[in-house]
Formats: C-alpha cells, structure tokens, sequence
C-alpha cells in the first residue's frame, strides 16, 4: 500500500507538472524558472486568512487567522515527512487576525494583532518540547496589526503595522533576555501588511500599503552594524524591464519563503483596500496575483517561477521553509478561503 501510495503521489506531481507548464508555457524563457509544485494535504483546520507560521526543528506550526466571520485560536502542527497535521494546545490569547508570528532559540512566538475590536500588543511563548504556552513581555511599541516579522541570530524582530497610523519602527526581541530594544527604523514607506524574510544572516522588508499606495521599495537590514540599506525597488525606473513582466508589480499581503539563498515571493493583491479591512470583510474585487517569483539577493535580480498559477492565487497566506523545501497555504481569492497547501521543490539551474 505504501508503494502504491507514493507512486500515485508521483504521477499526481507529474500530471501537475505537466498541467501547470500548459498554462505557463514552460521552457519558452529562459527568465522563468522552474520547479516541482505538488500539493500537500490540506490544514486539518478551518480555511482561514491572517494567520502566523514559523518553524522549529523541521516542523510548522500555524495558528489563528479568520475565517471570514470569527477570530481564531486553533494551532497546529505540520510534519513533512509523514505529510499529516495534528492540533497542539491552542493559543491561550485572545482569538486574532493579522499576528506576527516568528521562532527562535528554540521556541516560538505570537504576538500583536486584531480581536475584531481592539490592537493588541500582548506576546506568547510556544514550547514545543511540552506544548505549552507562556505570556511574555507585552511588545512595548503601540498595540497594532498588520506588522511584519523574522529572525535573525535567535532574536526576533517585528517592524511596521497598522495602530490607527501607519509604522515603521522596528524591534528585537531577545529570548535569552526576554528583552525588548528598539532598533533602528526602517529606511524606507511606513506600511502595514508587507513581506519580511531573512537570507544569508540578513533581513529584508518590503510590499504593503501606505495611506492608499502600494510600497514598491526593498530595504536590507544588517543586524551586525544596526544598519539599512535601500535596494532597487519595484519599479521600471529602478529596473531595466518592466513591473509584472521582468520583476514583480508591487502588492500587499503577498507571502514569501526561502530556500538556497534565494526568496520566493507569490501572490499577494493590488487592490489598496483601507488599513482597517485587515482580513476580515470579503471585497469582492480584491482578486489575488497569480504569480510567483525568485528573488536572489546577492544580486539584487528577479526570476518569474512557471506553472505557480493554482498555488500562488492567494493572498493572506501563510508560507514557510523545511529545509529546501518551501510550502504556501491557507489564504484567499477574492471572496474564497482555501485550505489548500502547496510545496515547492526548487530546481536552480544555476
């Protein structure tokens, strides 16, 4: 049986291959990059947009979000080898959307978000070795949502976000220490609901909304020296091709993972809905992007992905990395909340 289900999971990869280079017409440049899209088993819980994900040891946890009509608290834990979820003891805080989530030493952390009613500041510890959560230090900048996290040496940090304003300072937060310290801000828009992810021992920040525009700056973070550094943003000026075409358009509530180095950035809208919408109402024009791209740092280039039509098409996802190996899931299109996740084996060809 087990044979037989793993060689059903490979013709299924392979029809989906094949599908998905159809639409995308794969091969046909040798800008676009390709790559192993296989759908995973679907979050055992409720479909949901804004919720958190990190990882620790080779398993994701994903918690809270919304479902279109409540707040959520259900946490669970996904493990890729046997590709099965199973529920861990729920977030002890007050149901949210709109958290920031990251891991480190070992640990994992929710904080900050939206009840439906009221910002929030308060932070939780997840000890995965008992399944236990802990309050920590409330975050000492302004009750907010929409912000943006990510871990860089075992410390953790959160930036911008929605409090009634827009924001962009930044903070660390110290496990050994359970210390707060405000850092430098960032060096570009302030923004609610943009991307962060770290490559190679540094952070980046970009995406979101600001007071109805659509951030199109990238910004570098050095954790060595406190330092940013502006690189080229998401437009034609800076860029020699042309938005959408050679590089992605700008866009909020987009999603990113890392894998070899390199950062994948999918899906995401451009619809500037106001700040306060923060995942829970349904506009029925606020139709995800499609598409999916490789972003390598070092050189500060794009690469589109092919064949990311069906597993891209979402924003307010949740994305996250076990190894090489990258997954985006939950989310949604339009009016549409999936449960759907998918994995992306990267193939560089260089």
């Amino acid at each position: 049986m087990t044979i037989i289900y793993k060689n059903m999971r490979l013709l299924t990869s392979i029809f989906l291959m094949l599908t998905m280079c159809m639409f995308a017409s794969c091969g046909d440049s040798e800008d676009v990059l390709p790559g192993n899209w296989t759908r995973e088993s679907n979050f055992a819980g409720t479909a949901r947009t804004g919720a958190v994900a990190f990882t620790i040891d080779g398993r994701a946890y994903v918690g809270t979000g919304s479902d279109g009509t409540n707040r959520l608290n259900d946490f669970w834990q996904y493990n890729p080898e046997s590709d099965a979820w199973v529920r861990m003891a729920d977030f002890p805080g007050v149901a949210r959307s709109g958290a920031v989530g990251f891991a480190a030493n070992g640990k994992g952390y929710i904080g900050t978000g939206y009840d439906g009613t009221d910002n929030l500041s308060d932070f939780w510890e997840f000890d995965p070795a008992t399944n236990t959560w802990t309050q920590i230090a409330d975050f000492p900048g302004t009750a907010r949502f929409g912000a943006v996290a990510m871990t860089l040496e075992n410390k953790g940090y959160l930036a911008a976000g929605y409090d009634g304003s827009y924001r962009k300072d930044f903070w660390q937060y110290d496990p050994a220490t359970a210390v707060w310290t405000e850092k430098t801000e960032l060096s570009g828009a302030r923004r609610v609901n943009g991307y962060a992810f770290v490559v190679d021992g540094k952070g980046y920040i970009g995406g979101g909304l600001n007071n109805g525009i659509l951030e199109a700056d990238i910004m570098e973070y050095s954790p060595a020296t406190d330092t940013w550094r502006n690189l080229r943003s998401l437009t034609s000026s800076e860029r020699s091709g042309t938005a959408g075409t050679d590089f992605p358009s700008p866009r909020t509530n987009a999603t990113v993972f890392v894998s070899n180095n390199r950062a994948y950035l999918l899906g995401g809208t451009n619809v500037t809905r106001v700040a306060t919408d923060n995942f829970q109402s349904n506009p029925t024009n606020a139709a995800a992007q499609n598409d999916a791209w490789e972003y390598n740092p070092a050189t500060d280039t794009w690469r589109a992905l092919s064949g990311a039509t069906r597993a891209a098409s979402r924003e307010s996802a949740v994305a996250f990395s076990i190894g090489d190996v990258g997954y985006i899931g939950l989310g949604r299109n339009g009016t549409t909340r999936s449960s759907e996740i998918w994995q992306y084996e990267v193939r560089n060809d260089d």
